[in-house]
């Protein structure tokens, strides 16, 4: 048998006296069995991963004054359907898909930090709207651990998102990293909710650090005041923002469900 190659099945002829043959058996038997073993085990390991879809983790309304702003969010495709796929030790297939629950998360999340929220489609012009600033959110990288690569009985998630903050005439004026981190034990629980909950603790630790750092890291409430309303000159066509485009207020008494 050559190395790196699975155990072929052997056939096993065993020539004992008559009075011996009930042993033999057994000698045939326990060496099928191990093989077989050996098959199974291996099986089970080249199958194991699993496609983990994260649900919408809701957060509760920040006990923080909104900023004064008008802002539009804008979040790109890739962002909006994010999904990561890994083999672990080139055996395990683990996909995780952070597409939806990103975008729910951060329109609630922008819809308390704000007075207002314009979300923008892909054909939407900012410079047409009537706000201060724009948000692009994008993922810069998703790493994550399981416990045979940890040595202990947890999945481990990192994510690193990207927050780009442009002014009213499309110039950029913040750049932010903002590295989050969650971490979730398999006991009572399978292997992929333990990966869902470390990717969900992952996503509202960045909340928690963006509700605390972001004005203070990138100014962005020193963009107040930029919007003015966009009316249409006599001799030019009327200006529209686009069908598509949604406004989110986000009143005191808001469910965060």
């Amino acid at each position: 048998m050559n190395s790196g190659t699975l155990p072929h099945a052997e056939t096993l002829i065993i020539r004992l006296p008559r009075s011996g043959h009930i042993a033999g058996y057994a000698i045939l038997i326990s060496r099928t069995r191990n093989l077989l073993a050996g098959f199974l085990l291996l099986g089970l390991i080249a199958g194991c991963g699993s496609n983990v879809v994260l649900q919408f983790p809701s957060i509760p309304i920040p006990l923080t004054e909104k900023i004064p702003i008008a802002i539009g969010l804008r979040m790109p495709a890739n962002f909006k359907d994010y999904v990561h796929k890994e083999q672990v030790y080139g055996r395990e297939e683990w996909s995780i898909n952070l597409g939806n629950s990103n975008a729910a998360l951060f329109t609630q999340l922008f819809g308390y930090m704000f007075e207002k929220v314009t979300i923008l489609q892909a054909s939407d012009d900012p410079k047409l709207l009537d706000i201060d600033a724009l948000i692009e959110p994008s993922i810069d990288a998703f790493e994550f651990s399981v416990p045979n690569q940890s040595k202990t009985d947890s999945f481990a998630v990192w994510i690193r998102y990207r927050i780009k903050i442009y002014d009213r005439e499309g110039a950029l004026v913040s750049n932010w990293p903002v590295s989050a981190y969650g971490k979730s034990q398999t006991k009572s629980i399978s292997s992929s909710e333990a990966l869902q909950r470390a990717a969900i603790l992952a996503m509202r630790d960045a909340v928690a650090l963006i509700i605390m750092k972001l004005d203070d890291t990138t100014l962005i409430s020193s963009l107040a005041g930029a919007s003015t309303p966009v009316t249409a000159a006599p001799a030019q066509a009327p200006i529209a923002a686009g069908a598509d485009t949604e406004e989110v207020h986000a009143g005191e008494d808001d469910d965060a469900s």
